[in-house]
């Protein structure tokens, strides 16, 4: 490998239980030889950590998540940070912003930048953001004030929250910026002409921590009250992960099949579905595991019989890229229900390795869950196609070696 430098990675929170993809391309990058050191806008909520996260040598630096959290903290930043010219440098697209933008987290991501300044991570001579939207501005302004360039990584509801001017400035101000769907790729092209500086990267898998699931699953089809078939979801309870329309779905299956319903997640929104789930009739048939840990999740892919997962745009714009959830269901040939939201179809064609339903649609999703419930064999061939593309397109090792590759590219042309 070329010449390497300390990359400062931005994240939003570390470590998450939900953001296994983000763990797992870290792991990447430092076995490709890049030194990372980790910068988290908010420290962890999660109980549990995944053993990802116990392989990942970097150095976590923790940022005060809200300003009167640490005041002396941000002060002294202040007072360390005036003297320097990038502090005065940073404060001109901060105040242009703050014009646009009149919220206390544009002053929150600010002050979190000039705190990322003051407290420099020893040797670090690159920032890389995940996400376009709060971390991405922290990384912008903090970039002005250290004099470093910066890259970014770009998601789901990161894109799809942000106002236009937002993301094309920052198109503009970062060096590179990959995405993870084809959607997302698509819109984010259209608000730069440095076209060429946008790319797209699927997420991709750590097919060992995945590997091919050498039992079988079941001959369920609903018939037999003591033997019924499991449906399993994994996702935060949130609203674009549509855990009202599987619920109703759910609701609208035929009496005479049997079936259990397994949710693996945490989230806002999980007391209200349950009472939801009390409201349909259906508590008996559901379980809420909360968050569980990867193996575990394995575990419960290989016990179950069909994968659902009922993503939508939500009310504010927020969508799912390509949760990676279906990427790890369909690795252990688990037939997967979704809906045509986002970069979904990239992953599932309907008929072929999948069922693909409409949004928001209960009655249409029930009567794919039926077909699945039902039809044994016709499980049996969408897995079975499902984990061959996963594992023909979707290995993390080509993303990785995309992204190290961008990395190394700049050293060679950076001084």
């Amino acid at each position: 490998m070329s010449q390497t430098r300390k990359i400062a990675v931005v994240l939003k929170g570390y470590p998450r239980l939900s953001e296994t993809f983000i763990a797992q391309e870290l792991l990447g990058l430092e076995r490709a030889g890049h030194d990372l050191v980790l910068v988290a806008l908010r420290r962890p909520t999660d109980a549990k950590r995944h053993p990802v996260h116990d392989e990942i040598r970097a150095k976590v630096f923790y940022l005060p998540e809200y300003l009167h959290d640490e005041p002396w903290r941000v002060f002294r930043s202040l007072m360390k940070s005036l003297p320097k010219a990038g502090f005065w440098r940073a404060l001109v697209p901060f105040i242009r912003d703050l014009g646009r933008d009149w919220t206390r987290n544009r002053f929150r991501r600010f002050g979190q930048a000039l705190v990322l300044f003051a407290e420099w991570p020893a040797e670090a001579r690159w920032l890389h953001a995940h996400f376009i939207h709060t971390p991405a501005s922290v990384t912008a302004y903090a970039s002005i004030m250290a004099g470093v360039p910066w890259t970014c990584s770009a998601h789901a509801k990161d894109i799809w929250t942000s106002a236009d001017w937002e993301l094309s400035e920052k198109l503009g101000r970062a060096r590179w910026t990959v995405t993870c769907t084809r959607s997302g790729f698509e819109h984010l092209k259209s608000l730069t002409d440095e076209k060429t500086r946008v790319h797209l990267s699927y997420h991709g898998l750590d097919l060992h921590r995945f590997p091919s699931f050498e039992g079988d699953h079941s001959n369920r089809d609903g018939s037999d009250a003591s033997d019924p078939v499991r449906i399993l979801s994994v996702g935060r309870a949130v609203a674009k992960k549509g855990y009202d329309i599987l619920l109703k779905a759910l609701s609208l299956l035929p009496a005479d099949l049997h079936w259990r319903f397994e949710h693996i997640g945490a989230g806002d929104l999980t007391r209200e579905l349950q009472t939801l789930a009390e409201h349909l009739g259906l508590a008996p048939r559901v379980t809420w595991h909360g968050a569980l840990d990867q193996k575990d999740v394995l575990a419960r892919y290989r016990a179950s019989d069909i994968f659902a997962l009922a993503c939508r745009v939500a009310v504010d714009g927020d969508r799912d890229g390509l949760p990676n959830v279906l990427v790890e269901a369909s690795s252990q040939r688990l037939a997967c229900v979704s809906t045509r939201v986002s970069g979904i179809p990239e992953l599932l064609n309907n008929d072929e390795n999948g069922l693909v339903v409409p949004p928001e649609d209960p009655r249409v999703l029930a009567a794919a869950l039926e077909r699945l419930i039902r039809d044994p064999a016709l499980r049996r061939r969408l897995g079975a196609a499902a984990e061959r593309r996963v594992r023909a397109e979707f290995d993390h090792h080509s993303s990785v070696s995309q992204l190290s590759g961008l990395f190394e590219s700049e050293w060679r042309k950076s001084p």
